[in-house]
């Protein structure tokens, strides 16, 4: 089927690395923005997230993300931080059309904290899901699943 977003044989046109910060791919094609953050998710890397998504809103509006969050080495982020985060990024999105984020990790501890993200969500226009499995994250996004295994050399910038 030509229009399967599972199907890895479509092509799934070329991605972009954008600058900063590290591991965040663009796929124009397919309306997505990526990220892969890696290290210790703490308070500070949660607060990148939100910087890093308010600067995308700002920049390069795109209504799909996918944050993967299996080369993070360890989960040290406060239950609270969560929750300010959580009430940072509705509030800082409001007004603005709706976007799906789907949040990936393998790690129980990390979808946990994914989980939680999408429970505050709810409501708001960031539509949050939390997957532990790529194929489905990639079909909740209408993407082909190949594009969020992030292992294509991607283009350089324009």
């Amino acid at each position: 089927m030509p229009n399967d977003p599972t199907d890895d044989s479509e092509a799934s046109g070329p991605s972009t690395v954008i600058p900063e910060p590290a591991h965040l791919w663009q796929y124009r094609a397919h309306d997505l923005i990526a990220w892969q953050p890696q290290g210790v998710l703490d308070d500070r890397l949660l607060d990148d997230i939100g910087e890093w998504l308010s600067a995308i809103e700002e920049t390069s509006p795109t209504s799909k993300r996918f944050v993967d969050l299996s080369r993070l080495t360890m989960v040290a982020v406060r239950t609270s931080h969560v929750f300010e985060f959580a009430r940072k990024r509705a509030e800082r999105f409001a007004g603005v059309t709706p976007v799906k984020s789907a949040l990936f990790s393998e790690d129980w501890v990390g979808f946990g904290i994914a989980r939680l993200y999408e429970s505050l969500m709810k409501e708001t226009l960031i539509e949050a899901r939390a997957f532990r499995d790529r194929a489905k994250a990639a079909a909740w996004l209408s993407v082909p699943s190949g594009i969020l295994k992030l292992e294509a050399k991607p283009e350089p910038p324009r």
